[in-house]
């Protein structure tokens, strides 16, 4: 007779998968909520608990700050890096969740999906920040990528939106399949997906140069450059991040960085060291050209999205300097460069989205006077900007004299040089957008500019002032003859036997007269608030520095 013995079931550590299961049960939550028919349900309780599942998320890490060990047999890592993915892309949640009061996207994409879709995508981001294992890596990053296509799509009645969401939608395949076709190669050469069994494999077989194993490298590099937005594979983001929402915007710039590049310092430091012969001069020369084309491409913008998008590109290249150098300064310069950027970034869109709201566009003219009508915001944009140029006294400068630290010691000066020269190039074009701010000359207040789209059918524009004309949004308030103006367009829209039809006006629009829309308070807390923590972490940058240092002890296999 045959036996079978009892099967054992696998241990679950439940408490270091709370900050996850925060993320991802908390998404099914709010889903529910939202299907509720009250507005008070939908416009206050969704957002409110979208908010209270991130800051749970973030005190459920801080919770488990001294555990070591994995998750879900060895898929997770519990460690430094997996508990400061956590914080960085729940902080860039709530952020994104305050920008979005009052705004368009949560209202024609339905309050509990849109909110859903932004724990989704957060949970996918720590997914693939804790990865140490090639299938757990594919998996998060599809978790974290399709949420994001939605999302960048969310303003369903404005033309620019929908291109945003499927250009996104396009690139990202491609680069989501470039990572995969990497990792099924560096799984033929190494026999296994765990990170450990691969730097085991190649230490031991004698595997750095063996061609499968440096093809699959080469895949893999450029499919995380696709999603980091290092040039010369950041074609899509100038445009995406001008066509989505602009707090979709600003949960991309930040939560996604966070995630790649934590996903990054783990995949080539922990899993291929032993071939940093082959990735570390790659890495090298996308970090130039990223901070070259970065900060180049950012000069003469007329759009603060697509500047900051630029910047974005050239902040990559900075970022990329710690996983180059694959030594234990680089990790932590990195996770610190990060963080920084979270804050800095989150100040600046906070500013722009107020902007935004103001005015109908996102372009220079509205930010122009702005430190006469708004000194809080633009006492912000100004420390945000000069914070990612690198001004003394911002937490900017402290994250990137580790950086330089870090390429020096590593022995990359003359990369170290490159990224002086882009910090020198970035304060034209920073100083350039201040001197807008600051300017005492009258604004113009231009409801549409050659470089923004027009709303689809005149639907509404950040502000939610007015609805399509016509038709009814989510909340089932029409806009019936108050063809409203939103992120650029103007006049009402037309609407067809089927409903709104889509137009652009651009630069065919004239500027036309409109009420200043009063600028929700979540958003200019969001602008004071992270001001505030650029200047006073670059003063007393002592806490974070200490906390980061947690990461040499999450990394021993590489040291």
């Amino acid at each position: 007779m045959i036996t079978l013995a009892a099967a054992e079931a696998p241990h679950i550590d439940w408490a270091g998968l709370s900050p996850l299961l925060a993320l991802l049960g908390g998404s099914v939550v709010v889903l529910m909520v939202g299907l509720l028919r009250s507005r008070a349900a939908r416009h206050a309780a969704v957002p409110v608990l979208t908010i209270g599942f991130f800051a749970a998320a973030i005190g459920l890490a801080l919770w488990q700050w001294d555990e070591r060990g994995t998750l879900m047999s060895e898929a997770l890592a519990l460690d430094p890096l997996y508990l400061f993915g956590i914080v960085g892309v729940a902080v860039a949640g709530v952020m994104a969740v305050f920008l979005s009061f009052g705004a368009a996207a949560p209202r024609e994409a339905a309050h509990g999906e849109y909110h859903a879709l932004l724990l989704v995508a957060a949970g996918g981001m720590v997914v693939f920040a804790g990865a140490q294992n090639l299938i757990t890596a594919f998996l998060g990053l599809e978790l974290l990528s399709i949420p994001l296509y939605i999302l960048a799509a969310s303003e369903l009645r404005r033309r620019r939106s929908l291109e945003s969401g499927m250009k996104y939608l396009i690139v990202g395949s491609v680069g989501s399949a470039t990572l995969l076709y990497g990792f099924a190669m560096i799984f033929g050469a190494t026999g296994t997906t765990d990170y450990a069994g691969i730097a085991a494999a190649i230490s031991q077989d004698g595997l750095a140069d063996d061609p499968l194993l440096m093809g699959g490298v080469a895949f893999a590099i450029v499919g995380l450059a696709f999603k980091a937005s290092v040039a010369p594979f950041h074609q899509w983001t100038p445009d995406v991040y001008e066509g989505a929402p602009t707090p979709v915007t600003a949960f991309m710039a930040t939560a996604t960085k966070v995630a790649t590049l934590i996903a990054m310092i783990r995949l080539f430091d922990v899993a291929l060291p032993g071939a940093s012969n082959v990735w570390g001069p790659l890495l090298a020369i996308l970090a130039a050209i990223a901070m070259i084309v970065g900060n180049v491409g950012a000069l003469g913008q007329e759009s603060m999205k697509r500047l900051l998008a630029f910047s974005s590109v050239a902040q990559a290249g900075y970022m990329l300097v710690g996983v180059v150098v694959g030594t234990q300064l680089g990790a932590e310069a990195t996770v610190f460069y990060v963080l920084a950027y979270v804050v800095m970034t989150a100040a600046a869109f906070a500013v722009v989205d107020a902007s935004e709201r103001e005015t109908g566009n996102d372009g220079g003219q509205g930010l122009v006077g702005l430190g006469r009508r708004r000194p809080l915001h633009a006492i912000a944009i100004s420390v945000a900007l000069l914070g990612l140029a690198g001004l003394p006294g911002t937490v900017g400068f402290v994250a990137k004299l580790r950086i330089v630290q870090s390429g020096v010691d590593g022995g990359y000066t003359w990369l170290m040089i490159i990224l002086v020269v882009g910090s020198m190039i970035s304060f034209v074009y920073y100083l350039g957008v201040l001197a807008r701010v600051w300017s005492t000359s009258e604004r113009t207040d231009l409801v549409a500019s050659g470089s923004t789209a027009g709303p689809v059918g005149g639907a509404s524009g950040p502000s939610g002032e007015a609805g399509p004309a016509g038709a009814s949004g989510s909340d089932g308030a029409s806009g019936a003859g108050r063809g409203a103006s939103g992120l650029g367009g103007s006049a009402a829209g037309r609407v067809g036997p089927s409903g709104p039809v889509a137009t652009d006006l651009g630069a065919a629009a004239v500027p036309a007269a409109r009420q200043p829309v009063r600028v929700p308070v979540t958003t200019t807390v969001v602008a004071v608030v992270a001001g505030v923590a650029v200047v006073v972490l670059g003063i007393v940058p002592g806490p974070l520095m200490n906390a980061v240092e947690a990461v040499r002890d999450s990394l021993p296999a590489i040291f």
